[in-house]
C-alpha cells in the first residue's frame, strides 16, 4: 500500500479521530493467558470455578483466562497485542513487552520464587563451580537465564565459563533425560520432576536470592488506564483465591495440584518453596518497598549486560519504571514498566 502523503495523513487522521466515539478504548471482553508455575497455578482455578466470571460480572465485564503451554511464547503473545494480560516475571516483563515498547503494568505481585527455581547439575554432591565448560540448558533471555548468572557470580565465574543451550520450558524435562544433557535450570513443577533424577544435585536455587524472581501477572498499561474494571475484577479473583488457599481448601489446592501434573502432597511441597502474598496488605507492602526498585536496578543492568534491552539501549537506564511513592528508575520519558498499587490499596481497604 502506497504511503499517502504528509499533510493528507495528518488531515485523515484528525477526520478519524473527531468521528471516533470518546469511549472507543472501553472494552467489555479481555483475554489473559498463563502457564504453568507453582505461584500461577490459581489462575486456572479461578476459572475453573468461576471466581473470574463472578468477578468480572460484577463490573459488567467478561474475562477470559486462557493456560498457553510455552511460557516465553505466552509473553511474545501478549507483546504482540493477542491477550491482554499474562503471567511473568519481573526480569522478562523488562526485556520482552517493555523492552519491545509495550506499556506494561504489573498489577498482582502474586509471590516470589523462594527456592522454586533451581540450578541442577547431573551427579552426586556437585557444587555450583562444576558447571564451568559445561552446557547448561534453559530458556533463554528468561529469569533462569538471570538465576545463571546469579549464581555464576557467587560462584567466582561469568557466563563466558559455560555455554547456554535454548530449550523451552516445556522441553527441559525431557531434555535434562537424555545423556547428553549434564546442566540445567529450570523452574517448578519440572524443577521438582528434574530433582527426582538419580545422582541429581541441586547447586544454586532462588532461595539464594530471595525477592529477585518475582511472579507477576502484567496487563497492558493502556488497556488498564482505559478500563479500571478488569484491574478491580483481577485483584478481587485472585485475593479470594488466595484466601481459600491459605484456609488449606483442599478441593482448590488439589486442582492446581492436578493441573501442574503432580498430587496435593507435590503441589503443598511446591508452595513452601513459593512466597506467596496471602493478603493485599502483604503484596501491598512488598511493591512499596525501597528493596523493589535496588532488586530491578539489579534486574536493568543485568538485563543490559546481556543485551535484552534492544538494539537502541545505550545504558540499563534506557527503560523508565514507575514505582508507587513516584519512585522511579531509568528514563521517565520512556518509562514502560510500571508497578501499580492503586488496586491492592483498594482491596486493603475492603472497595473492590
Amino acid at each position: 500500500m502506497k504511503r499517502l502523503p504528509f499533510v493528507r495523513s495528518l488531515a485523515l487522521t484528525l477526520a478519524l479521530l473527531a468521528c471516533a466515539p470518546s469511549f472507543a478504548a472501553v472494552k467489555k471482553e479481555f483475554n489473559i493467558c498463563w502457564t504453568i508455575y507453582a505461584g500461577w497455578m490459581p489462575w486456572g482455578t479461578i476459572s475453573n470455578e468461576k471466581i473470574i466470571d463472578k468477578w468480572a460480572s460484577k463490573y459488567g465485564i467478561k474475562i477470559n483466562i486462557v493456560q498457553l503451554n510455552d511460557y516465553i511464547e505466552s509473553i511474545n503473545q501478549y507483546t504482540a497485542g493477542q491477550f491482554d494480560g499474562c503471567t511473568m516475571t519481573n526480569m522478562d516483563a523488562l526485556t520482552i513487552p517493555a523492552a519491545g515498547g509495550v506499556d506494561t503494568t504489573a498489577l498482582i505481585t502474586g509471590s516470589y520464587s523462594d527456592g522454586n527455581d533451581g540450578v541442577v547439575l547431573k551427579g552426586a554432591d556437585k557444587k555450583l563451580s562444576d558447571l564451568k565448560g559445561l552446557s547448561v540448558y534453559l530458556p533463554e533471555l528468561s529469569v533462569s537465564h538471570y538465576l545463571l548468572v546469579r549464581g555464576l557470580e557467587k560462584a567466582g565465574l561469568a557466563e563466558r565459563d559455560v555455554k547456554v543451550v535454548n530449550t523451552s520450558d516445556a522441553d527441559i524435562v525431557s531434555a535434562f533425560s537424555t545423556a547428553n544433557v549434564r546442566a540445567a535450570v529450570a523452574w517448578n513443577p519440572q524443577l521438582s520432576v528434574i530433582k527426582q533424577t538419580p545422582q541429581t544435585t541441586e547447586v544454586f536455587s532462588s532461595s539464594q536470592v530471595p525477592g529477585e524472581l518475582i511472579d507477576m501477572l502484567v496487563v497492558n498499561s493502556e488497556t488498564l488506564h482505559d478500563n479500571p474494571a478488569l484491574g478491580k475484577a483481577l485483584t478481587g479473583a485472585w485475593f479470594e483465591m488466595m484466601a481459600k488457599m491459605q484456609a488449606g481448601d483442599k478441593q482448590a489446592l488439589s486442582a492446581m495440584a492436578a493441573d501442574s501434573g503432580t498430587d496435593l502432597a507435590g503441589y503443598q511441597a511446591q508452595l513452601k518453596t513459593t512466597h506467596l502474598f496471602w493478603t493485599p496488605a502483604d503484596a501491598l507492602a512488598f511493591i512499596t518497598a525501597p528493596e523493589l526498585v535496588k532488586t530491578m536496578q539489579r534486574v536493568a543492568q543485568f538485563s543490559f549486560d546481556k543485551g535484552l534491552l534492544g538494539e537502541g539501549a545505550a545504558s540499563a537506564d534506557f527503560i523508565g519504571m514507575a514505582f508507587p511513592g513516584n519512585a522511579t528508575l531509568g528514563d521517565t520519558a520512556n518509562t514502560k514498566l510500571r508497578f501499580d498499587d492503586r488496586y491492592l490499596k483498594m482491596a486493603v481497604a475492603g472497595q473492590l
